[in-house]
């Protein structure tokens, strides 16, 4: 039994093992053990080698396959990652709660162990067909963890699932052409046979492929189903999925666009002669997915959706930057997935950490949570300046390798996409932390106290990641480099701070150090030469002068940027709400008639006529 086989058999075990802990309020104290087992025995292996399975079985006259390679190891990170986190944060408090109120922690902790051994078949995928039921198995994996809230998540998730098995049968119609086209479904024949095909051919399995993945990764026109499905999840639900999931659709599309079919035959892929490509669409598609859901989070004012919408908006920033191809660019893309992951998971513990203090996500409900939930405060604020882009955090490196990549290759447009997409992010995560934790106190929240170390100490560790690897971007960026090579993309010249590059690089370690020393010579202006400060109140307020008392309500919460609304606001009813409504009403027609569809007496029947057709229809000539 290999290494691999081992990490695959602890994933496996742990499904009836988080069961049995989640049963007793003792035994959930160790829900994060068998992650905390799951990530050493990953940290052991080498991610620069392969490790196969000796595993090998025949299924349909198909060898399915596993081994685990640069690529898979670096998704696989976060992925644990995120699931330790989740696992830790309900083990306590939390956990109680939710067990006291009627929820079932044995079908929560069962359904993220599931989503863990699906990403995992996933991630260690040898070839297509192992490729493709690693792919349902994530898809329906998702499912429970989503409808676990009951209400509106029920069909969140349904409608998730209607986009899922839209997308898997874009992919397993993949899978099937390249099998009649090729003869084969192993990786290395079908590459060596793809020189052969027509353009035409190579066109519709990009088609297929890139739409089944973008699916899952909520690419633009693909994308309405993820803010409900993720943002209104049970709290380490919501989290996990929104820090790893979707990403699951951006391995796939390294794995087969980049690797397999590789970026220089996108190229060649004409869609406009002289003018467009297939590999400029596809990164269109991106800085379109980076803008337009950014700027819907600006609107929205449950804190849970608003960040959920800015995780379509992110993963605009994680296709761009792998269709650039070049070093930067896609270093840029992979190491965005595990900054990302870090600063949405701790984004959505602090907020679910709110809720469960408060009992609403509503922002324009709360203000002034600052002194009475502190260490919440500083988790929110680490995350936002990650999300945002900004140092001294480490989502400032992975979106500067993007937009650096964007200018060197040539892409103005596609540069001022992304500029315009982090703007929103700056706008909307400030409307975040403002709304909670600043201004006014609410006279409703004064007994309010922090969340307990239960849910704040994974809070904590999850910072403490995004400091480290804000400062020190180059332990991460090894690893990223493992995941380029494995791909076969060029890798930047790294090194502990950053990058080394003759355009210009980038040294995390000295700008975060005049950062710190900017703020010590704040520090000792304010403290030693300052002293003419006055504490005030929470339920009190000051303002022009005038102390402010509780009766004055001083919070300005509600209808937030009403001046960028009404410019863009037009607009926005105009046209991307109407685009939106539309395709919410194509997505109704199509579940309204596969609901009568389902319903008929003989729906397996129907079932296998459609397949059969679908089928000849790619075999016959």
């Amino acid at each position: 039994m290999t290494h691999l086989d081992l990490l695959l058999l602890v994933a496996l075990i742990n499904l009836p093992v988080a069961w049995w802990l989640a049963g007793g309020a003792t035994r959930r104290r160790l829900l994060a053990l068998p992650y905390g087992l799951m990530l050493g025995m990953l940290l052991y292996m080498d991610p620069g080698a392969t490790w196969d399975s000796g595993l090998s079985w025949v299924f349909l006259g198909q060898s399915l396959s596993w081994r685990l390679d640069g690529l898979g190891w670096f998704f696989a990170l976060p992925t644990i990652g995120a699931a330790l986190a989740a696992a830790a944060y309900s083990s306590g408090e939390w956990g109680e709660d939710f067990a006291g109120a009627g929820g079932s922690m044995g079908w929560l902790q069962l359904a993220l162990a599931a989503n863990v051994f699906a990403m995992l078949v996933l991630l260690a995928a040898g070839d297509l067909l192992t490729l493709f039921i690693g792919w349902e198995l994530v898809s329906w994996a998702g499912l429970p963890l989503m409808v676990l809230a009951g209400g509106a998540a029920v069909g969140a998730g349904i409608r998730y699932i209607t986009y899922a098995m839209g997308g898997g049968m874009a992919v397993l119609l993949g899978v099937v052409l390249v099998y009649v086209w090729t003869g084969s479904l192993v990786p290395a024949d079908f590459m060596a046979v793809l020189p052969t095909l027509a353009s035409w051919q190579v066109g519709l399995l990009v088609a297929l492929f890139f739409g089944g993945f973008g699916v899952k990764m909520a690419l633009l026109p693909f994308h309405l189903w993820q803010a409900p499905a993720y943002g209104l999840s049970v709290g380490p639900a919501a989290a996990f999925l929104g820090a790893i999931s979707s990403r699951m659709g951006l391995f796939a599309m390294a794995l087969v666009l980049v690797k397999f079919i590789t970026l220089e035959r996108l190229v060649d892929l004409t869609v406009i002669p002289g003018l467009l490509d297939s590999r400029d669409v596809l990164a269109w598609v991106a800085a379109f997915t980076i803008i337009l859901p950014t700027y819907t989070a600006l609107k929205q004012n449950d804190a849970r959706l608003l960040l959920a919408w800015h995780g379509i908006g992110q993963g605009g920033y994680m296709v761009l930057g792998l269709v650039m191809g070049d070093a930067m660019g896609s270093a840029g893309g992979l190491l965005h997935v595990f900054n990302y992951a870090t600063n949405q998971a701790v984004l959505l513990l602090a907020v679910f950490a709110v809720m469960h203090r408060t009992g609403t996500a509503d922002l324009n409900r709360m203000g002034g949570l600052i002194v009475r939930m502190p260490l919440s405060f500083l988790a929110l604020l680490i995350g936002i300046i990650g999300l945002a882009g900004l140092p001294p955090m480490n989502g400032f490196v992975s979106k500067w390798l993007v937009y650096r990549s964007l200018v060197l290759e040539g892409e103005p447009l596609l540069f001022l996409a992304a500029i315009i997409g982090t703007l929103g992010t700056i706008l909307s995560v400030y409307k975040l932390i403002h709304n909670i934790f600043l201004g006014q106190l609410r006279v409703e929240h004064e007994d309010i106290r922090e969340a307990p170390w239960s849910m704040t100490g994974p809070m904590l560790v999850l910072c403490a990641v995004i400091v480290v690897t804000g400062t020190m971007p180059g332990l991460v960026l090894g690893v990223v480099a493992d995941a380029q090579q494995a791909i076969g993309l060029a890798v930047p010249d790294y090194h502990l701070g950053g990058v080394t590059s003759p355009a210009g690089g980038l040294d995390m370690l000295w700008l975060n150090g005049v950062i710190m020393a900017g703020f010590a010579v704040g520090a000792v202006l304010f403290y030693g030469f300052g002293g003419r400060t006055k504490r005030v109140h929470q339920l009190d307020n000051y303002a022009g002068g005038h102390f402010l008392t509780a009766d004055v309500r001083y919070q300005y919460s509600d209808n937030f940027y009403p001046g960028l609304m009404h410019h863009i606001g037009g607009w926005y009813r105009g046209s991307f709400q109407w685009l939106e409504g539309a395709l919410i009403s194509v997505v109704d027609l199509l579940a309204t008639a596969l609901r009568g569809f389902y319903h008929q007496a003989q729906p397996a029947a129907w079932v296998l006529f459609t397949i059969t057709l679908g089928f000849a229809w790619a075999v016959l000539p």
